[in-house]
């Protein structure tokens, strides 16, 4: 069943490009595509807070600059 939405002028030219770029060969299509990533977004699972994976990052960056400092590196 066919429908209709408005979604703005900035989404309407993010389509229209994805077409004229050859990506798509409708809006229907670019809709549908849009549709299964956002799903497959919320199929991975829970997320990881920001905050906890730059803990992560900063702690191994701390690790290495520990490991050069003291010649384990390089």
């Amino acid at each position: 069943m066919p429908s209709s939405y408005v979604i703005g002028d900035h989404f309407e030219s993010f389509i229209k490009s994805q077409i004229q770029q050859g990506r798509y060969a409708s809006a229907s299509e670019v809709i549908r595509s849009l549709r299964a990533e956002i799903q497959k977004g919320a199929d991975s699972g829970e997320g990881i807070a920001a905050n906890t994976v730059f803990a992560g990052v900063r702690e191994r960056i701390a690790q290495a600059g520990a490991a050069s400092s003291d010649g384990r590196l390089g």
